[in-house]
């Protein structure tokens, strides 16, 4: 049997990291069609399917993880020493993040931390997409919104996030306040299903025939709700400097827990980078005081205090 080509395993480890075969093709410089018949000439080799296919992209297999988690470490190592080198720097520390994140969650907080580390220099690169850390060597981890587990990276829990629907002052004030029974006819930010369909399930009422506005972006959906266009299933973390600043109400008490979560994640060559471990340590005390804060503690509804005790006459006893 001939060894199999060198290139169609990066190829497939590139897509089992990212998820996300277009982009996969893109960092490896082929094409989507390219890429694909190089995974499947792998599974025809193996009689076996490494991906299944998704709405959000591919996933592994279970044979596929079993596969990634033979050779990934090996490959890994092969581009590393391969690659130019660059001076190991304990004092400069790379982070990707979401500009989301960035702006509601992190950036309000940093300057504490700077502060507790000026001999630090830090680099925040804002990116939505899935980084592939074994092609961009510049880059020591991320801070992702996600489901815990991403192939070959070490996963750090920060804190869960919540939704509740929010909206401007100036909605409120020319609409009124709705009520969870009256919430569907009011205008709504988002899309049919999802977790709209969630919120009413659990809450009550009927979900609206149709949704004023939908965006493909968390930060752009929050700000629209600002502006009065209509109410948000706000994300806490993304709607708190909004409420603070007075822009965004929260309507209700009651909250869903998001599907996701937030994390640090990194590489294995970035176990024992010295500015990533303070930097770790400070996010998870920060993240620790955020999840236990007002804001993050889902609120209860006081309950109605019970009628006084009625007094027994005599006839009564």
């Amino acid at each position: 049997m001939s060894r199999p080509p060198l290139q169609a395993l990066l190829g497939f480890v590139a897509a089992a990291r990212i998820g996300n075969l277009t982009r996969a093709a893109e960092s490896m410089h082929l094409t989507v069609s390219a890429l694909s018949h190089q995974i499947r000439a792998i599974e025809e080799r193996l009689d076996r399917r490494l991906f299944e296919r998704g709405a959000r992209g591919v996933r592994l297999t279970d044979d596929g993880q079993a596969l990634y988690d033979r050779i990934a470490p090996h490959l890994e190592a092969i581009e590393q020493a391969l690659a130019p080198r660059r001076g190991r720097r304990d004092d400069a520390l790379a982070i990707t993040l979401m500009p989301s994140f960035a702006s509601s969650w992190l950036v309000p907080r940093l300057p504490r931390f700077l502060a507790e580390h000026p001999q630090l220099e830090i680099s925040l690169q804002s990116n939505t997409d899935p980084i592939d850390f074994a092609r961009e060597s510049a880059i020591d981890a991320g801070i992702r919104f996600g489901p815990g587990k991403w192939p070959g990276l070490e996963a750090v829990h920060l804190f869960d996030d919540w939704m509740t629907p929010t909206a401007s002052p100036k909605l409120i004030e020319r609409l009124g306040r709705p009520t969870l029974a009256t919430l569907s006819e009011f205008p709504l930010l988002g899309a049919p299903g999802g977790r709209w369909s969630e919120w009413f399930a659990r809450f009550g009422g009927t979900p609206p025939a149709r949704f004023v506005a939908i965006f493909d972006d968390s930060e752009n959906l929050h700000r629209a709700a600002a502006e009065g266009m209509g109410i948000v299933l706000g994300r806490i973390t993304l709607a708190r400097p909004l409420i603070e600043a007075g822009r965004l109400v929260e309507l209700f008490d009651e909250r869903l827990k998001t599907e996701f979560a937030h994390y640090l994640v990194y590489p294995p060559r970035s176990r024992e980078h010295g500015g990533l471990a303070a930097f770790r340590d400070w996010l998870l005390e920060e993240a620790r005081v955020y999840e236990a804060s007002d804001a993050m503690v889902p609120r209860r509804r006081k309950a109605k205090p019970a009628p006084p005790a009625r007094r027994r006459t005599r006839a009564g006893r």
